[in-house]
């Protein structure tokens, strides 16, 4: 099962993306797993918009949702020129928060590729029973992140 849409390049149409993945979670059973796909879709789409087609509203994003492998896949294509996804590693580096959606996206996703010169990134879940020592080292990594404990 797939369902494919295109946005146009405006961060309002988050709410648009957001809704059909519900619809798309709810017709594949996998409602629990929602939130997770949601904040990892809407960080590719967002990246799409901002980064991709630099928010011009006049480009499109292209969205597909998937079933694949036991789970479900997002796809995600901007309009823009495309970047070097290999010089993001795993962690954003210092003060800067460049790389910090990449980083989000490869920690909620059990898989992220680029395509087309970075113009294309699929997201694939495996939403048919995560490792409980998956889900907790995921836990543990964007809390290490974004809630460091003081030494």
């Amino acid at each position: 099962m797939t369902e494919s849409f295109v946005i146009q390049s405006d961060i309002a149409n988050l709410t648009q993306v957001e809704e059909r993945l519900f619809h798309f979670c709810r017709l594949c059973n996998v409602g629990s797993y929602y939130s997770t796909l949601q904040v990892a879709t809407l960080q590719a789409v967002e990246n799409a918009i901002v980064h991709g087609n630099l928010s011009d509203a006049d480009r499109q994003v292209a969205l597909t949702f998937g079933t694949c492998r036991g789970g479900l896949f997002v796809e995600v294509k901007d309009q823009g020129a495309g970047f070097d996804y290999g010089r993001f590693g795993d962690l954003p580096i210092g003060e800067s928060t460049q790389g910090e959606g990449i980083f989000v996206m490869r920690s909620l996703a059990d898989r992220m590729m680029f395509s087309d010169g970075g113009r294309v990134v699929r997201l694939e879940f495996d939403v048919n029973g995560i490792d409980p020592a998956d889900a907790l080292q995921r836990i543990a990594v964007l809390q290490s992140h974004y809630h460091p404990v003081a030494a």
